[in-house]
């Protein structure tokens, strides 16, 4: 009889490592870009919209790969969209009582969550195919990579675009025009087309340092 594969394997801690370097849902395999757009203006929406996908990635990967022996095939897209927008709906619903001016601002994109391709695309390629744990872990990984872009792009729009990170001034007002220095914000960074171009400049940098990633 072979022996179990203990939960914190090494292949389970690739399932979770790889996302955030060759297998990156955002930069390498190009999904969820329209999130970048929408929530990246300040750094704490797109926290929360990061943690929020991480949480319905992995956990519907976790309830699909439960129930993967018992899915009819021809009704699998079905069951994969309740599972999914069940989760959603509690997301938003705890959104909305902790954390309220946060769901506001997010509006409709945590909504939305429920056709970001990069959920359905790990429940169709991974979940349906393994065991819940390692699915678990898969949908953390790649949700946990998704949230680190969105934190990324954010953390440069608010800083250069509004001279603060989560509401706090960071570029001193002395610093400012204004008050007799030589800063200005940078309207630019604030509207959505400069999502898109950190964006590519993150994928730019990861690919200068990873070669690998230029033939894909």
């Amino acid at each position: 009889m072979s022996q179990k594969e203990p939960l914190f394997s090494a292949k389970n801690l690739k399932l979770f490592t790889e996302p955030f370097n060759n297998g990156n849902p955002v930069t390498v395999l190009v999904l969820g870009i329209c999130s970048a757009l929408a929530v990246t203006v300040k750094l704490q929406p797109a926290i929360v919209m990061g943690l929020s996908v991480t949480i319905v990635t992995g956990f519907s990967s976790f309830i699909i790969s439960l129930m993967r022996n018992t899915i009819p095939n021809r009704i699998r897209i079905i069951v994969q969209l309740v599972v999914v927008a069940a989760l959603v709906i509690l997301v938003d619903q705890v959104l909305k009582a902790y954390a309220y001016e946060v769901s506001k601002q997010l509006s409709v994109f945590v909504g939305l969550i429920i056709t970001n391709c990069i959920i359905m695309g790990r429940i169709e390629a991974f979940a349906l195919g393994n065991k819940p744990f390692p699915s678990l872990v898969d949908g953390l990984g790649n949700g946990a990579a998704y949230g680190m872009i969105l934190v990324i792009v954010a953390f440069f729009r608010e800083l250069l675009g509004s001279g603060t990170l989560l509401g706090f001034q960071i570029i001193p007002e002395s610093w400012y025009i204004k008050n007799g220095g030589f800063y200005e914000n940078n309207g630019l960074m604030i509207l959505p087309p400069m999502a898109l171009i950190v964006l590519g400049i993150i994928i730019w940098v990861q690919r200068s340092f990873n070669k690998s990633l230029v033939e894909k």
